[in-house]
């Protein structure tokens, strides 16, 4: 057995900052770490997010950080840190979370060896373009941070992996959670058929196309796409609202179909492609993305489960899930820890990510156990 003490650590001493917002995943992968190093010791260097009564915050480090090799974990789309404002209850929105992403830079004052910031959800990455008189957010945070002095940024299933360009000298990591979220799903769905004649996977649109075409072709099934027609005319929550889905597509009579996309806003799309294919007779609706926010909360998903239009939705626990999420019987959790806690643990050791960053070859494993089973 290799001994902890042969590994060379050119980093420094592996040191996590888990702020308030990702306090919880923070920990599991703390011990996902532990665990693999075989150790009692945690990594997590305690910190404090400490809001003033008019709004003005700071972070306090509690221990020395000197030489070592920090990760910074946050999730900007935590809507449930609250603190006090002028007597009232104020929930911390994105630009809170990566306000305290920059101030743990600032306590932290250049000591520490390398300084890597991981932010599961990229901010305002859906801002990630221009069109128009309009700001271009995602850029200027990603820029920000590198004149910050932070060295690597680690996302996942970023909207347009393209806003790394705005710095095209930082190590920028984009990591997708195929492997977790397919695992997930044919561990819970027992009757999940992983067969060409049987499994339809479907892009709800032409942005997320290259994600249904991946699925599609480690799981050897065709793949159909839903089109939004929008109404360019208006706009309502500051986006035209769609008329109507076209779909594109072999037939799905009878079919399991898996639709897959980055994120659950709403939820609207997702609810009317269910209902689409639905009435075009499909089987088995399932619905997998990356994060699941539920903007106008879950009331609608439980109907459509109960009318059997939605069999289940599956979402990593990379932001933040409510407990009444949670407690839905419709709901999958996909536990990211153990991969975020690999991937530091041989970030710090300088090994290489890569089988982490394609995970074709461990997803036609999984299939294969599966078949044999």
């Amino acid at each position: 057995m290799i001994k902890e003490q042969t590994f060379n650590y050119n980093n420094g001493e592996l040191g996590l900052i888990v702020l308030e917002s990702s306090k919880e995943l923070g920990e599991k992968i703390n011990e996902q770490i532990k665990l693999k190093r075989g150790t009692d010791e945690t990594f997590i260097i305690p910190s404090d997010e400490i809001r003033f009564s008019n709004g003005e915050g700071k972070v306090k480090l509690s221990e020395s950080v000197r030489g070592k090799d920090i990760y910074i974990i946050c999730d900007v789309g935590n809507y449930s840190c609250t603190y006090n404002m002028f007597g009232i209850k104020n929930h911390k929105g994105p630009d809170e979370h990566f306000q305290d992403i920059k101030r743990t830079v600032s306590a932290i004052r250049g000591k520490a060896k390398r300084i890597t910031v991981i932010m599961p959800l990229l901010y305002e990455s859906r801002q990630h373009r221009r069109k128009g008189r309009e700001s271009l957010d995602c850029a200027l945070a990603l820029q920000e941070l590198e004149r910050l002095g932070v060295q690597e940024i680690l996302t996942f299933d970023a909207h347009d992996p393209n806003v790394q360009n705005a710095i095209p000298l930082l190590s920028f990591e984009n990591i997708y959670p195929t492997y977790d979220i397919l695992k997930t799903i044919i561990t819970e769905e027992k009757d999940f058929k992983i067969d060409k004649n049987e499994l339809l996977v479907i892009s709800p649109d032409t942005g997320a196309m290259d994600r249904a075409i991946y699925y599609s072709s480690v799981l050897g099934a065709d793949v159909g796409l839903f089109y939004k027609r929008r109404d360019h005319s208006t706009i309502v929550n500051g986006k035209n609202p769609i008329v109507k889905h076209e779909y594109m597509g072999r037939d799905v009579e009878n079919q399991d179909v898996l639709i897959v996309d980055d994120m659950i806003a709403s939820g609207e799309s997702v609810l009317d492609i269910a209902r689409e294919l639905k009435k075009r007779k499909a089987r088995n609706v399932y619905v997998s993305a990356t994060f699941a926010f539920f903007t106008e909360g879950l009331e609608k998903f439980q109907k459509y489960y109960d009318e059997g239009i939605l069999n289940r939705v599956y979402s990593t626990n990379l932001t933040y899930i409510s407990e009444d999420l949670l407690k839905a019987e419709w709901f999958r959790k996909v536990n990211m820890s153990e991969l975020l806690g690999n991937i530091i643990n041989r970030l710090n050791r300088e090994q290489s990510i890569a089988k982490y960053m394609d995970a074709t070859y461990i997803i036609h494993e999984l299939l294969k156990n599966k078949n044999n089973k």
